[in-house]
């Protein structure tokens, strides 16, 4: 048989599990509902900044007036820089809404609300507050967070350690101000003589969506891809249409292939509805060439697809083959960088990470869609999807052949 019957006939197969598929109204509906529930899961409950607002938190003021008085004059001012504190705490918060403000008597009644899920947190201003700084020591501040909820946490740790240094800042330039008539304005210099400017290598603020978004796209395919086998393949196992295939007058690689291009057709649909989606609701933005987006999904497909042949070929039933499919797809969903960067994780599951096809295939895409970066900078990542599909189909085939000679 030559490989015009081959391709031909690959064809008919393709067109009638793409036929089969559209037959289902619901199916329809779905491949496009996923997506989307996912694109708007990621992009409004996951964090899409490092800023908190209307975080709940309690200010416990032990701080007392201290009264001084000049032994030349004999005036007596009082001061109480915890007061001066709040104060200035408030405006801030009045411009950037980050927290929800409220009093507490102490620590033990911050750390019950906090257990009680009334606090996100507490700032504890001491009653040596304004002592020390008269004395020229540092005030502390404690600022009390919950625990239980890391991300909050931290964001409210390095929130709050900002705006408080940049209080102290301004409290250190009008005391620089007073004492040496430095003019206020030149006062930043003499308090911070360095400055730092970041800058990223491409234009515009980044998000956490348009880090995540790549990510998605490629485990859209890939769940595309390891959920339609199953039924591609051992369904029709189960219920005996593969049967007639196999009598019919045609290759059995033709089965294959034609399996293969219906699955593909099915993942390059959704990827391109979720680029869609991610550019038209989230304002993604493509920096590099969409061409090569495009060429990295197909990467991407063959070697989803070999892995996929290579689990439905020693798989009876389409049950079992699901369960297969479903147990390797959730380590990767969450080990392949497609919600937070691979080099937050030990370096023994980092070591992990790399034997999954989908690191590499949100690697190239985050590189191409986020960097703008050319076919040179993706060299590897693409070597090794393909070298992935290679080995998986290498394995696969003749396994599948072999089941369905059986």
């Amino acid at each position: 048989m030559g490989a015009s019957s081959i391709i031909r006939h690959s064809a008919w197969i393709c067109w009638k599990d793409l036929t089969e598929f559209s037959r289902s109204k619901l199916r329809l509906v779905m491949l496009i509902l996923m997506p989307l529930f996912m694109m708007v899961m990621v992009g409004f409950i996951f964090p899409s900044g490092g800023s908190i607002s209307d975080q709940p938190v309690a200010i416990s003021m032990q701080d007392v007036e201290q009264s001084v008085t000049n032994p030349l004059t004999g005036n007596t001012t009082t001061y109480w820089m915890g007061d001066t504190f709040v104060t200035q705490l408030e405006a801030i918060n009045n411009e950037t809404g980050m927290m929800t403000l409220s009093t507490s008597p102490g620590f033990d009644d911050i750390k019950a609300q906090i257990q009680d899920g009334k606090l996100s947190g507490g700032i504890i201003i001491p009653g040596n507050f304004t002592s020390d700084i008269l004395a020229g020591r540092q005030g502390a501040i404690t600022v009390i967070t919950d625990q239980s909820n890391p991300q909050v946490s931290q964001m409210m740790q390095a929130v709050l350690s900002k705006t408080i240094e940049a209080m102290g800042t301004y409290f250190a330039r009008m005391n620089v101000n007073r004492t040496y008539g430095v003019d206020f304005n030149s006062t930043v210099a003499v308090i911070q003589p360095y400055s730092v400017q970041f800058q990223g290598i491409m234009p515009g603020e980044p998000n956490y969506f348009q880090f995540v978004a790549p990510g998605i796209i490629g485990m859209t395919v890939m769940m595309s891809l390891m959920t339609g086998l199953p039924h591609a393949i051992s369904y029709e196992k189960d219920i005996g249409t593969l049967d007639g295939m196999l009598v019919a007058p045609i290759n059995r690689l033709s089965i294959i292939l034609g399996k293969v291009l219906a699955q593909t057709a099915r993942g390059l649909i959704q990827a391109a509805i979720v680029i869609t989606l991610a550019i038209l609701l989230f304002g993604v933005t493509i920096q590099g060439n969409i061409l090569l987006v495009v060429g990295i999904i197909l990467l991407s497909v063959f070697s989803f697809v070999g892995l996929g042949i290579l689990i439905t070929s020693f798989t009876e039933k389409e049950e079992t083959a699901t369960m297969v499919m479903m147990t390797l797809m959730f380590p990767m969903m969450f080990l392949s960088g497609v919600f937070f960067p691979i080099q937050q994780m030990p370096w023994y599951m980092q070591d992990v990470a790399h034997a999954l096809p989908l690191t590499y295939a949100t690697t190239a895409l985050r590189k191409v869609m986020v960097l703008g970066a050319g076919i040179s900078s993706i060299w590897i990542e693409a070597t090794v999807l393909f070298a992935f599909g290679v080995v998986f189909l290498a394995i696969a085939v003749p396994m599948f052949k072999k089941a369905m000679s059986r």
